[in-house]
């Protein structure tokens, strides 16, 4: 039986492998870019207001700071009260084309150890969970030149 792959959010990624990206929007009058995506109006509190349009963000980014989770998060983050928490790195990644910081967590098997402050990293697919019929897709950060 095939699982059905549904995103976490509806909207904030497409593609697969390397076509992966983050889906943003740009602010016509102002220039300025949003993630999460803003389909309403221009976040920018300078600015008239212009049509927003998606665009694909930046498929790689630095470090800029980090952390590790220690704690069960809450939903949309689905886990097993009856197994062991296992913490995750959490990283803020700076995108110096958009002139904005997107938060994600680390690839599995990526801990605080293996990351620094300015460490490039790109953007992968990632799962949130599983279960036997569904696999919740979302993303993941993960350091250039790691293959895991």
């Amino acid at each position: 039986m095939s699982r059905t792959r549904t995103p976490v959010v509806a909207g904030w990624f497409t593609g697969e492998g390397a076509d992966f990206r983050l889906l943003g929007t740009r602010c016509s009058a102002c220039a300025s870019v949003f993630f999460p995506r803003e389909d309403a109006h221009c976040r920018n509190p300078g600015c008239a207001g212009g049509e927003l349009s998606e665009v694909p963000l930046s498929p790689r980014g630095r470090v800029w700071s980090y952390t590790d989770s220690r704690y069960r998060p809450p939903s949309p983050y689905v886990t097993d009260p009856e197994l062991s928490w296992q913490p995750y790195a959490l990283i803020a990644v700076e995108l110096p084309s958009e002139r904005l910081v997107v938060l994600g967590q680390a690839v599995p098997g990526i801990t605080v150890a293996d990351l620094a402050v300015g460490m490039e990293v790109e953007v992968v697919p990632g799962v949130l969970h599983e279960d036997e019929e569904t696999t919740w897709t979302t993303w993941h950060w993960r350091p250039t030149g790691v293959t895991a």
